[in-house]
């Protein structure tokens, strides 16, 4: 394996280059209090055409795709070699953090910028991407950047519109793109060798184990549900509680039971209850009606299914035995994304060699990396930030962290690129 090592001072400036660079970007917002920048928007080109300075003082090769991704090439020993892909995204959700996707294209700049200065070509050439669009903010649609890419636009997408009614379409005309050019983004296949993703860990695992760095295993699946109790209303100062079909009261069972049962199907799967609506609503009503929302996830499909079943007997047993009625329909399923073992190997040695240890989590959050990883291996480094927050002004990352983010990413980069990484 080619070994590219990074001093702690190199290390250092470079993190501060990063950090720097992220209150630059926070800085290009639709609104000054409040960090928001949307797809196509003109803070989404202004970011890209500071992204683009970056990368081409890295001597990186730049150009701007046509679905709006910010694009960087560095060659390998060879001109026309396949690339290993680094990325993430340039776009946030409203009243944003500051390192969300920004962090994980920054990073990627300084393993470049640390192989342009010490004049270092490696067997792959070295593309970086700032998708355009992974939140879904501005048009409710997801991973736009990231699927053209891959080549899997939905015609039906142009038509779709935002809070202005603007369709892709025309905000693709604003900006200077043409619709009829969205194939032109598709990468073939033998193109791109493998994909590395750095990312804010979104939560809490690392913090609490005290580690800078962990190794991503899977990007959570998840199933939504829309969920229904149906009991009688009743006066409630005059129906007995013997003889009480109170839906609200089968909804907290069944609460309970969620809670009590996800544990048992493992560590990284999760079940949330985070809408309730009761009818008639009223204080001196039983409620006759209850609907809420169950969503589950996890990073296996298997144990994924199991406990949504599980948990939807649970429901059904509760409601029979409290003479109500009980109906969900499922109305959003993504599935789990394994990471590679190859990767998730070579991203493990580094941190290792980085840090002293390691530690394997799945991410419950979704990444550009889901839709990649239609084509492409992928693999994925996550970076502690405070208390675990995310989407939100308060996300933070220690600059020191950053440091040993980058000097871990640059090594999984060049042992990546040596090995070819043959993964299919």
């Amino acid at each position: 394996m080619r070994r590219c090592l990074m001093s702690e001072s190199e290390a250092a400036q470079a993190s501060a280059r990063v950090m720097t660079r992220c209150d630059q970007l926070a800085a290009i917002s639709e609104t000054p209090e409040a960090l928001t920048r949307v797809y196509l928007s003109p803070e989404h080109l202004r970011a890209n055409r500071q992204v683009a300075a970056w990368m081409e003082a890295a001597g990186m090769r730049v150009w701007q795709d046509s679905v709006g991704n910010i694009c960087g090439r560095y060659e390998g020993l060879q001109p026309d070699a396949p690339a290993l892909l680094l990325g993430s995204h340039l776009d946030t959700v409203r009243n944003a953090g500051r390192y969300d996707g920004m962090l994980g294209v920054l990073t990627a700049i300084e393993t470049v910028q640390w192989l342009h200065q010490h004049q270092q070509r490696l067997p792959l050439a070295i593309e970086i991407v700032g998708f355009g669009d992974e939140e879904g903010t501005r048009f409710g649609i997801t991973l736009l950047g990231s699927r053209g890419l891959t080549g899997s636009w939905p015609d039906h997408w142009l038509a779709q519109t935002d809070g202005n009614s603007i369709t892709v379409a025309e905000a693709m005309a604003d900006a200077g793109l043409n619709a009829a050019q969205i194939a032109d983004a598709e990468r073939p296949l033998a193109s791109i060798k493998a994909y590395l993703e750095l990312h804010i860990e979104q939560g809490p695992v690392l913090e609490q184990q005290a580690l800078a760095l962990g190794v991503v295993t899977a990007i959570n699946g998840a199933r939504r549900l829309n969920c229904q109790f149906i009991g009688h209303a009743g006066h409630a100062g005059t129906v007995p509680m013997t003889h009480r079909q109170d839906a609200l009261a089968a909804a907290a069972e069944w609460m309970v039971a969620i809670e009590q049962h996800t544990p048992r199907y493992g560590r990284d799967l999760v079940a949330t209850v985070g809408t309730l609506q009761c009818l008639p609503g009223a204080v001196n009503v039983i409620p006759g009606e209850v609907r809420l929302t169950l969503d589950v996830r996890g990073p296996e499909e298997a144990s994924l299914a199991a406990l949504v079943a599980e948990l939807l007997e649970q429901a059904d047993a509760i409601a029979q035995r409290r003479g109500l009625q009980f109906a969900a329909e499922e109305y959003y399923r993504i599935a789990a994304t394994p990471c590679d073992a190859q990767l998730q190997a070579a991203i493990s040695d580094a941190v290792t060699q980085v840090q002293g240890r390691t530690i394997s989590l799945p991410s419950g959050a979704g990444h550009d990396a889901i839709a990649i990883a239609e084509r492409w291996p992928v693999g994925m480094l996550f970076v502690r930030c405070a208390g675990g927050i995310s989407h939100h002004p308060a996300e933070a990352v220690a600059a020191s962290d950053v440091a040993q983010a980058i000097q871990a990413y640059l090594q999984v980069v060049c042992d990546v690129a040596a090995q070819g990484q043959e993964t299919r």
